[in-house]
């Protein structure tokens, strides 16, 4: 398939046609999390955005080296003044932890989640305490440049300096002399030539755990400087897509085009992507604001604000049925019409499998393939591309009811264009029944026929025992005979 991808560019406001430094080669950059506590749902958003970009890249042929980081250190509880205490040294004294535990602690919660959510892992997920060496030579370049300036052990960025020869606040939309305006001047920040200017490098008070020794001072990186360089580490000076939240854009990445921009002088990114926000009552859901609900809670159904558990498909589904540009409500009853909208798609796939052809076909489908191909190539229309697979759920059941023939060729295709989209693309997996929707009385269930097909081996009825376990396999059961007796798993 030609690659005619389209995708919204935040840096230019507008679509353009996707197009790698490289023919068949992408190089994709996305913000991880900075790990002090559990996944919440608005995680899942930006995970899931770029799990598809990953996955719908690679499915149109080129070789993706895809890095999303792991911050470990340098995230201070204000983002846009850079003050405030490490937010993983904070969770770390609050819990008599060591930092890295903290941090190894929710890293795999992280990755478990991700996991249950089928998100791809990344090619390369470097972490910022394994690049201070890297970050400090950064710092060196920035200053050397004379964009930086070291005060008291501290290095900043000269922002001020920097717009006169470049643009800083081209990515948010932001004029320099408005942020100079709305940026209050704290206590403790007079070292800074500007109150807007940001660190690169923090000299460390007394009680701070983490530090590293440097030219100017034990101390540990900012924030923003750790993607500056680990993506241009990892993906060249030039890369192609960087992707994060929309709440990044500033200052976060507003900073990284300004460091790299400045160190190297040249831009890094060519196409900024961004996800918008999932809200709860009518507020962007975070952690900062309190008003989250985790992925733990959502799969067990354990939050006050939920009415049952949810399954990972439902939130892959929920969130890939909204525009990764648009905005999501949460509410239980958006999340219940996901599950129902999920259900009956896997429902359709699984009768696709079991379709048998004619000798002729009633239908076609190579305009449902076009359609649903344009959407994603349309900056990633994923909830156009899942309302034309329902077109093809429609002809699935038709074919079923005996209103339709499709012929094995026709069919097919249909299966292959199915698998495509469902699995390979939008990354959809056939989940296993649990304790959260019915895997108790699945399970009882098939204790009960198991012991019925004992007692019929006992009595030498090998046609009973044998027809329970055949129908048993037929519904995705398998049973396997022990020496300690029969087990059984989902196929």
């Amino acid at each position: 398939m030609e690659n005619q991808l389209v995708i919204y560019n935040t840096l230019t406001r507008g679509k353009e046609l996707f197009k790698p430094l490289v023919k068949g080669k992408v190089g994709l950059y996305v913000c991880g999390p900075t790990v002090y506590s559990n996944s919440h749902l608005g995680h899942a958003r930006p995970n899931i955005t770029f799990d598809l970009l990953y996955r719908y890249l690679t499915f149109l042929g080129n070789k993706v080296r895809y890095v999303r980081n792991i911050t470990d250190v340098g995230h201070l509880e204000d983002e846009e003044e850079g003050t405030g205490e490490d937010r993983i040294t904070k969770k770390a004294r609050l819990e008599q932890l060591e930092p890295m535990e903290v941090v190894q602690k929710y890293m795999n919660t992280f990755h478990e989640n991700m996991d249950d959510l089928n998100v791809l892992p990344p090619s390369i997920e470097p972490r910022a305490s394994g690049h201070i060496i890297e970050q400090q030579q950064m710092i060196e370049s920035i200053v050397k440049n004379g964009f930086g300036y070291e005060v008291n052990g501290s290095v900043y960025f000269d922002v001020d300096k920097y717009n006169k020869e470049y643009n800083y606040g081209k990515l948010s939309g932001r004029n320099l002399d408005d942020i100079r305006t709305n940026t209050r001047q704290l206590a403790g920040q007079s070292e800074k030539k500007n109150s807007f200017d940001f660190a690169l490098w923090k000299k460390a008070a007394p009680e701070h755990i983490m530090r590293w020794p440097s030219i100017w001072s034990e101390g540990f990186p900012g924030w923003h400087l750790e993607c500056s360089v680990m993506s241009t580490k990892y993906l060249g000076e030039q890369f192609d897509i960087h992707g994060g939240g929309m709440d990044l854009t500033f200052p976060h990445h507003e900073c990284e085009i300004a460091q790299s921009t400045a160190s190297l002088g040249k831009e890094s990114v060519r196409y900024w992507m961004h996800n918008n926000m999932i809200k709860i009552n009518g507020q962007k859901m975070a952690r900062s604001l309190g008003n989250f609900i985790t992925l733990d809670e959502l799969f067990s159904g354990s939050h006050n604000l939920l009415q049952q558990a949810y399954s990972p498909m439902t939130i892959r589904f929920f969130i890939l049925q909204a525009h990764y540009r648009s905005t999501i409500d949460f509410s239980n009853e958006a999340l219940q019409a996901s599950e129902k909208g999920l259900e009956r798609l896997m429902t359709a796939v699984k009768t696709l499998e079991e379709l048998q052809p004619s000798n002729e076909s009633t239908i076609e489908i190579d305009s449902l393939k076009e359609k649903c191909f344009a959407a994603l190539n349309d900056d990633l229309n994923s909830p156009i591309a899942i309302a034309h697979l329902f077109d093809g759920v429609k002809m699935i059941n038709s074919i079923k009811a005996g209103k339709e023939k499709i012929s094995d060729i026709v069919l097919s295709d249909l299966k292959a264009f199915f698998n495509n989209v469902v699995f390979d693309v939008l990354g959809f997996k056939v989940e296993k029944a649990d304790e959260s929707d019915g895997g108790e009385v699945l399970a009882g269930t098939v204790k009960l026929l198991l012991e019925l097909r004992k007692n019929a081996k006992t009595n030498k009825d090998w046609g009973t025992a044998d027809k329970i376990r055949d129908d048993l396999n037929e519904i995705g059961i398998e049973i396997k005979d022990t020496k300690d007796g029969a087990d059984w798993n989902l196929k």
